[in-house]
């Protein structure tokens, strides 16, 4: 099933296989019209790792994964076919994924290993279109400044980190923790929109 996230003048030029409002808004940032697919979750583990697997081809992975998935759905469907978009961001610290917390004590525990250290996200981006798959990663290196305890609790009874990889969203409450970017900080809001849009151009997605 799919649902419109922009006007009802925009014909939907792209199907977004991500419920992420944040993938939403860049979306229409840059002014692609698009239609959210709910493709279901397989079943198991969410977004499991290989063992072995590094963060870096994990995150690779995840991302083409997600879109053969919602491919597979469009067929099963017998939905209009459109060029369809698919994303993973992930964390990386000293080659350990973060990914989202399983509950307060584990954002606090992430949190607490990102304090005063710079780590990597990787955001993959994979456009499916005409039975080929565009690929692209955006790498940006982050650091917080040393947080208290205090600032972690305080943090997490907000409730934003849960959901997000790293247990920090930068758009947010924690963008006062951002001591320094290098690199594209709507990569590291979830998608990056210099490479989307490049990928965007090469599956025949015309840009305003």
């Amino acid at each position: 099933m799919t649902t419109s996230s922009d006007s009802a003048q925009a014909a939907p030029r792209i199907y977004l296989a991500s419920a992420s409002p944040r993938r939403r808004e860049l979306l229409t940032q840059i002014g692609v019209a698009h239609a959210v697919l709910a493709v279901p979750a397989p079943p198991g583990e969410d977004e499991p790792r290989h063992p072995g697997e590094p963060a870096e081809v994990y995150v690779r992975r995840t991302a083409r994964d997600k879109a053969e998935r919602g491919v597979r759905y469009l067929r099963e469907q017998a939905l209009p076919a459109l060029p369809l978009l698919a994303a993973d961001t992930t964390v990386i610290l000293a080659g350990d994924v973060l990914g989202k917390p399983a509950d307060r004590a584990d954002a606090i525990a992430i949190l607490q290993r990102l304090s005063g250290c710079a780590h990597q996200v990787h955001t993959a981006v994979v456009v499916a279109a005409a039975g080929q798959l565009h690929e692209a990663v955006s790498v940006t290196e982050v650091r917080l400044r040393t947080l208290s305890l205090q600032d972690i609790e305080r943090y997490c009874d907000s409730g934003e980190p849960f959901g997000k990889a790293g247990a920090y969203g930068i758009q947010g409450l924690a963008g006062i923790f951002v001591e320094h970017i290098a690199g594209s900080y709507t990569g590291v809001m979830g998608l990056p929109v210099f490479e989307t849009a490049q990928l965007l151009g090469r599956a025949g997605v015309l840009l305003p």
